[in-house]
């Protein structure tokens, strides 16, 4: 079978996807798949590429990898591809769409807003909001563009380096509690990640720096065990999500709030979905057969 690996792409998570793509070429079993890395430089890279593989094994993140655009366009080629689907990957990659829907399924989200241009800062909305609040990008990922701030000093530019990363900006209460981390694969949870990063959150560096983070599978009551994995699988359905997906969460007096659902989540060395997956016995070669079967059985070969 041959595994087309999609990485690198046009977004600012191009370095996050290499790393990706490389992993997984390096944890594919060479009995079994003919790995062939296509490193997309600018979109027209992969209709010249990818011609001829069997699957593709999607390692991109941010715009042109998560938003939609390359399901559709390998959808059109007739090439099956990993993961969630173009609506569900829409749907994810929108923060504030995510949100709307999450909130009519009545899970706990923070609260929010979405500003689509500096002037909004001043029409009153803000009056709602205290301090500390997240900014950031309302399509985005790997924590990018991403700040904290703690008082109207640092909004302005919290609010300016966001802008800088996308066309709307998505302010958001910070909710103090334990982050933690579900993952959904062909339908099944894997063991929960408990994510306490060494800086005040979870940011690019805590991510993707081993020894910045403490990332820990953890174990909970019944009560509240129950309460985060129906909250995963209400999120899970509700985005319409298939094959796999990465719910983040931060759990607040035993209530979880949902932050975003990721519908490719990294799958670095120190990525979250690989180390859950390896607390339930699956080898990061293990988890990328589930991945393929599973999306190959979503997703037949036209051809």
């Amino acid at each position: 079978m041959k595994v087309g690996v999609i990485m690198g792409g046009v977004s600012s998570e191009r370095e996050v996807s290499l790393a990706t793509g490389q992993e997984m070429m390096a944890n594919l079993d060479s009995g079994k798949y003919e790995v062939i890395p296509i490193d997309i430089k600018q979109k027209q890279d992969l209709l010249e590429q990818a011609k001829g593989i069997d699957i593709a094994l999607l390692a991109l993140h941010g715009s042109y990898g998560e938003d939609g655009t390359i399901q559709g366009t390998l959808e059109t080629m007739g090439i099956p591809y990993t993961g969630c689907s173009l609506l569900s990957s829409s749907l994810c990659m929108d923060k504030d769409l995510s949100k709307k829907l999450l909130r009519y399924e009545g899970l706990h989200t923070p609260d929010w807003t979405v500003l689509r241009s500096m002037a909004d800062l001043g029409d009153g909305r803000m009056d709602s909001f205290g301090y500390p609040l997240v900014v950031k990008p309302n399509a985005g990922g790997s924590s990018i563009g991403v700040t904290l701030v703690r008082n109207e000093e640092r909004l302005l530019d919290a609010v300016q380096t966001a802008f800088s990363f996308g066309e709307e900006v998505l302010l958001e209460e910070y909710i103090q509690g334990e982050e933690i981390t579900c993952s959904i694969l062909n339908g099944q949870h894997l063991p929960i990640v408990s994510i306490k990063p060494g800086a005040e959150f979870f940011d690019y560096t805590s991510k993707y720096e081993p020894g910045q983070c403490d990332e820990q599978v953890v174990t909970f009551d019944k009560e509240t065990l129950e309460r985060i994995l129906q909250a995963a699988e209400t999120s899970y359905q509700a985005m319409k999500c298939s094959v796999y997906a990465r719910i983040d969460i931060m759990l607040k007096d035993g209530v979880p709030y949902i932050l975003e659902v990721n519908t490719l989540p990294g799958m670095t060395r120190t990525s979250l979905l690989p180390r859950s997956a390896q607390a339930a016995g699956i080898s990061f070669g293990g988890l990328l057969d589930a991945i393929i079967e599973g999306s190959l059985s979503e997703r037949p070969h036209d051809a």
